[in-house]
């Protein structure tokens, strides 16, 4: 059995969300975004990174998420600017949730509840919805452009969990659609 590749779990954007949120950071931001941007075409929310998995695993994986009460499709807006670990020394910047957070937050859980019972291993960090924009190093404070960007008010729906493969090359990571689930009004 061979290896499947570095799998994560998350919320693929539709194309004109991605162009929406490029529009209105390019109008907030200038273009002056720090760091190493990721592509708009790289943007999600990630909901669970699961490293290499087999095929075996990956066979189970889907099989797990696709009998799993998921939940109902639901509305986020994308919003604030935010930064890891903390803004006055960011090493990522991303774009935070205002509607739709506890949404997210229980189709996340519900994932995690599935990925854990098929034995991959816990994930040692909480779930926290959001976007990344770019990851900065060295660290830089970006504590100001955060506080000056006026909120982006870009509305999305989640209608699907997405199965993504990273291709790690130079110049960036490229993300491949290997599956989506659907989440059903039942």
């Amino acid at each position: 059995m061979g290896a499947v590749g570095r799998i994560f779990v998350g919320i693929e954007l539709p194309a004109d969300t991605r162009q929406a949120l490029a529009a209105r950071l390019n109008a907030e931001l200038d273009g002056k975004i720090p760091g190493r941007v990721v592509p708009p075409a790289n943007w999600h929310v990630t909901i669970r990174f699961l490293g290499e998995v087999g095929e075996v695993d990956y066979d189970r994986l889907l099989a797990e998420l696709s009998t799993a009460d998921l939940g109902r499709p639901f509305a986020v807006v994308f919003d604030a600017l935010g930064a890891f670990p903390r803004s006055k020394r960011a090493t990522v910047l991303w774009v935070g949730v205002s509607n739709g957070e506890d949404s997210l937050n229980r189709l996340a859980d519900r994932s995690w509840s599935a990925i854990d019972a098929i034995g991959f291993p816990p994930e040692d960090r909480p779930f926290h919805p959001h976007l990344t924009l770019s990851r900065i190093r060295p660290p830089e404070d970006v504590s100001r452009l955060i506080s000056e960007a006026n909120p982006l008010r870009v509305p999305a729906r989640v209608d699907a969990i997405t199965v993504f493969r990273s291709h790690l090359r130079q110049g960036g990571a490229r993300y491949e659609v290997l599956d989506r689930i659907e989440l059903t009004d039942n």
